[in-house]
């Protein structure tokens, strides 16, 4: 049973980062691409980093949404079929 539990814990962690990787790769790939450009043509304002970032993110978790909420929905029924080993 504790082996469950922990497996259990690992796989959170493991859905956790897999939905969150999408957001937070396209928000590092557009930082990125915006510090280079800032370092080309030597603008320093600080909105533009935060913009480009916050539209990207934004359209990348609507285009990803409904698998999202697949991988959400069908972990939570994972978690609710295990619930009947754990109240023993």
């Amino acid at each position: 049973m504790e082996a469950q539990l922990v497996a259990l814990g690992v796989e959170t962690f493991k859905i956790a980062l897999l939905l969150a990787l999408p957001g937070l790769l396209t928000g590092m790939f557009l930082g990125l691409a915006v510090s280079i450009f800032q370092a080309t043509t030597q603008i320093n304002e600080m909105t533009l980093s935060f913009i480009p970032k916050i539209i990207g993110v934004v359209i990348v978790i609507v285009l990803t949404m409904p698998w999202m909420l697949n991988e959400m929905t069908d972990f939570a029924k994972h978690v609710f079929n295990m619930m009947p080993l754990f109240v023993q």
